[in-house]
């Protein structure tokens, strides 16, 4: 019997094998189809409604009670000093003294002033001898030349001598006025009335032209001089706002004072800006250095208070999530803040009366979500 050979023999698997071969692989590649069917969800199913707790938007008015404390300082004070260096000789008037104009606060040891004062007009008296010498030949030969007795070189000569003792009695004369209000200047003198707030020399000390001996204030004219952080300044940015100012050691005296000044660069230190209020018609009880608490003044504004809890950050602005009735759905909706509190902020603009802002159940909040208000019978209430 013929037998094929060895490498034509077709070789071939048991049935059984083969079958399970197939079952093995079916499975395999359909699974991706199986996935696949498996991530649909049917159009019917269920969509996720957060549970939130809501606060209806109700603006109340509220009046802006922050206070800073600051001190009495005078609108006007000037550093008085001497206008020439000398000894100081006496100092009339300590810290607290009141002063009328003219007044003469301290002096300069005038030994030295005199000196110049009666070299000053020994000067004056001899350049006046040498005009009146000058005027007497240039006279003489005025008449000489004139009948031709004497040169034109000679009456030349004697009438520039005469024009140069005269300009030698000018400046002696200016000299002797110098030497004069120098003398004066050895006096110092209160410019105008007030109150002596410090001394800069004492007695037997020698000063320099310019160097403060004494300190004058006006006591007429009052400001209140406080430290305020920015965030109180927001609203109140513009010169002539109204203060209410009382001192700490008598809060029932209440003065009205005028916004004069608000200072361009906060301090390095404390970054709070220095503010000045002038103070209307202050009692003469309020005194300089005098600690003081102030308070913007005006009619209360309509605000929002919501708890800080609920602002999120929209494009750098501060939000609050707000639930839509007809959506039924979540959105955050950009406002304007005012200030901020310990707990809370006070909403300027942003919301309006009847809003419904979302203040539990936020963190995992997604524009355009669906929300159920965790008591929706609420009636009245604005806590929802």
């Amino acid at each position: 019997m013929f037998t094929p050979p060895t490498s034509t023999r077709v070789q071939s698997l048991p049935r059984a094998r083969l079958v399970r071969s197939w079952s093995v692989l079916l499975p395999l590649g359909l699974l991706p189809l199986v996935l696949a069917l498996a991530g649909c969800k049917p159009e019917n199913a269920a969509v996720e409604i957060r549970l939130v707790r809501t606060v209806v938007v109700d603006p109340k008015p509220i009046l802006d009670t922050r206070q800073a404390v600051g001190e009495v300082k005078p609108r006007y004070e000037s550093d008085l000093s001497f206008r020439v260096d000398g000894k100081l000789e006496s100092r009339r008037v300590d810290v607290g003294a009141v002063v009328k104009q003219g007044d003469i606060l301290a002096t300069l040891d005038v030994t030295d002033y005199r000196n110049k004062l009666r070299s000053a007009e020994a000067d004056v008296g001899s350049a006046q001898a040498a005009v009146v010498e000058a005027q007497s030949t240039e006279a003489r030969l005025g008449k000489l030349v004139k009948q031709g007795w004497t040169p034109q070189a000679n009456y030349d000569t004697a009438l520039h001598n005469m024009q140069a003792a005269e300009a030698k009695l000018a400046a002696a004369k200016a000299s002797l006025a110098l030497a004069l209000d120098q003398l004066n200047y050895t006096e110092l003198k209160a410019d105008f009335d007030g109150v002596i707030t410090a001394v800069g020399a004492e007695a037997g000390q020698n000063v320099s032209a310019g160097q403060m001996v004494v300190k004058l204030a006006r006591t007429t004219d009052k400001d209140g001089v406080f430290n305020v952080a920015e965030t109180a300044l927001l609203d109140h940015r513009n010169e002539g706002a109204e203060v209410i100012v009382w001192p700490l050691s008598n809060p029932q005296l209440t003065i009205e004072g005028v916004l004069r000044e608000i200072s361009p660069i906060a301090d390095s230190t404390t970054r709070t800006y220095t503010v000045k209020v002038t103070l209307k018609n202050p009692p003469p009880s309020v005194r300089f250095g005098m600690s003081i608490a102030g308070r913007w003044k005006g009619d209360p504004a309509l605000y929002v208070s919501l708890p800080l809890s609920v602002l999120f950050d929209k494009n750098g602005s501060p939000a609050v999530w707000v639930f839509d009735h007809q959506s039924g759905t979540a959105a955050l909706k950009p406002v304007t803040v005012a200030r901020y509190g310990t707990d809370t902020a006070l909403i300027a603009g942003g919301l309006a009366k009847g809003d419904i802002v979302i203040t539990a159940g936020i963190n995992t909040l997604r524009e355009g979500q669906k929300v159920r208000l965790a008591d929706a019978a609420a009636g009245g209430s604005n806590e929802r």
